[in-house]
């Protein structure tokens, strides 16, 4: 869970109804850690007799209010509590005690491991036992195990997962399973009531409600440099263990599945986060149907046309209005290229669908897979047009992938950037890619590469560029590069 750094304020008004007037009273820390609490004087006004029953909800007035019974009594069943096992390093003589105070303990060559319990919530979404959860409730998991609203329990079975979009798909061998049927998030409107269900602190089917605060959020989160991030924000109470549950509607429908909060307590605080249906279906659907996510790429790098675009780039790139996506680069061989796509264009919708930020762009092309087409709306030299184009995978090919395709990038595990003219010049190289970042067990952090290495060749096939690193798609044999000091270097992979 990402932190934010979040003013909180604590607001109570009491009204003195004799006396018709109102304290603000708000709470301030002392130097003791301690709340103590002044009244401020506010502005006194009277309430006639009709607009102080206006304020009471009562049963009379109960029509008036959403009734969230039925998603929340036929969508809880649909529910389910994902408890992950993982086998983590443990010294002989391992005492929780030792560690909680950061004392040495035990000898670091006898390594053994032990088991840690951590647990997350599910989504029903097939009768036969498919279960969508986040990637990141199952990460490094070396069993699975559900648990029921009812409290029936099965081993689980990890069909696939997806990293940029942050979700997983588990199978269990079970029949007749209450199944949530899945929903709209395109159809969401912005104030509609949501309920969130999961097993936040391991309190089983807790269901909270809240409205939709916002659409196409796109925070940063995943900790992925090709994450695709399009959130649905809500004001549901989300905390640690809801997530991979439900968000679903008031017709108890899936609209989205619960990941993540920002917060700099740990604890909710006022909002959370939702991958959007619309995503989830076609990940899940890729995960099932070929074990790996049919992803279709624009082959672009763009920047929206807001204010500050306006401001800063607007009189040299002769861009006056606002809207749409403006084309920076163009990938050689990508969907955008093949299409006649130009750099300076300015990509206004998608199949008809207008085009306000990053985010909605993206998962406009999420939804689809390489060989699906799109078309194109683009303000060109004051002209707008209509241009029909033909998605590709990363590789530039509009094929679909197979399991035993690799996405480089994420076998690598790590953070990369092109080397520039001049680091290139320094080591008398043509180009290649840096290493800035290295995370998780990945091939880099297995073969010890240091930060700042920069890759040059990988199974002797020339890298000049991180667009050539990630159309390779075949396992991972050799690594060649160069380090910051001239050092050269070759890593082979054993199996």
């Amino acid at each position: 869970m990402n932190k934010a750094f979040v003013f909180l304020g604590f607001v109570a008004v009491a009204m003195l109804c004799g006396a018709g007037s109102a304290l603000m009273v708000t709470a301030h820390e002392n130097k003791a850690g301690n709340f103590s609490e002044t009244a401020t004087p506010v502005e006194t006004f009277e309430m006639d007799e009709s607009s102080k029953a206006e304020s009471r909800f009562t049963a009379g007035q109960s029509e008036r209010y959403p009734d969230l019974t039925y998603a929340a009594e036929s969508a809880v069943k649909g529910v389910v509590n994902v408890e992950s096992v993982l086998r983590v390093p443990a010294r002989h003589g391992y005492d929780p005690f030792f560690d909680f105070f950061g004392i040495p303990h035990g000898d670091s060559s006898d390594a053994q491991y032990r088991e840690r319990h951590a647990g997350g919530s599910g989504v029903i979404i097939s009768s036969d036992g498919y279960i969508v959860t986040n990637n990141h409730v199952v990460e490094g998991a070396s069993s699975l195990r559900v648990r029921f609203n009812d409290g029936r329990k099965f081993e689980a079975r990890l069909v696939g997962t997806d990293a940029t979009t942050d979700i997983a798909l588990l199978k269990i061998d079970a029949k007749k399973l209450p199944a949530i049927p899945f929903g709209s998030s395109d159809e969401l409107r912005l104030g509609e009531w949501v309920l969130a269900i999961g097993s936040p602190f391991d309190l089983q089917s807790t269901i909270t409600a809240g409205i939709v605060s916002a659409k196409a959020r796109q925070l940063g989160a995943i900790p992925s440099d090709f994450s695709i991030e399009s959130f649905i924000q809500t004001d549901a109470a989300v905390n640690p263990g809801n997530s991979g549950g439900a968000l679903v509607n008031t017709r108890g429908e899936l609209v989205g599945i619960n990941t993540l909060i920002k917060t700099q307590t740990g604890n909710y605080i006022g909002y959370s986060f939702a991958v959007p249906e619309s995503i989830v279906k076609k990940v899940v659907c890729d995960l099932k149907e070929f074990g790996v996510v049919q992803r279709a790429i624009l082959g672009i790098s763009f920047r929206m046309v807001d204010q500050d675009f306006i401001d800063q780039m607007g009189k040299e790139l002769g861009v006056k209005e606002l809207g749409g996506a403006y084309v920076l680069q163009i990938v050689e061989g990508g969907s955008a290229s093949e299409a006649g796509i130009r750099k300076g264009d300015i990509i206004t919708a998608i199949d008809g669908r207008k085009v306000e930020s990053g985010s909605n762009l993206q998962e406009f092309i999420a939804k689809h897979r390489p060989n699906d087409r799109v078309t194109l709306t683009i303000k060109r030299d004051g002209q707008v047009k209509q241009i029909e184009c033909t998605l590709r995978n990363k590789a530039g090919k509009t094929e679909l992938l197979s399991k035993k395709d690799v996405d480089v990038v994420e076998a690598l595990g790590g953070q990369f950037a092109d080397a520039g003219t001049r680091l290139c010049q320094k080591l008398g190289i043509r180009g290649g890619v840096e290493v800035v970042g290295i995370k998780g067990d990945g091939v880099l952090a297995r073969a010890r590469v240091k930060r700042g290495f920069v890759i040059t060749y990988i199974n002797d096939k020339p890298v000049m560029s991180l667009g050539e690193m990630q159309r390779l798609l075949e396992p991972i044999r050799s690594i060649d590069g160069v380090y910051p000091d001239g050092r050269s270097a070759t890593y082979i992979l054993v199996e």
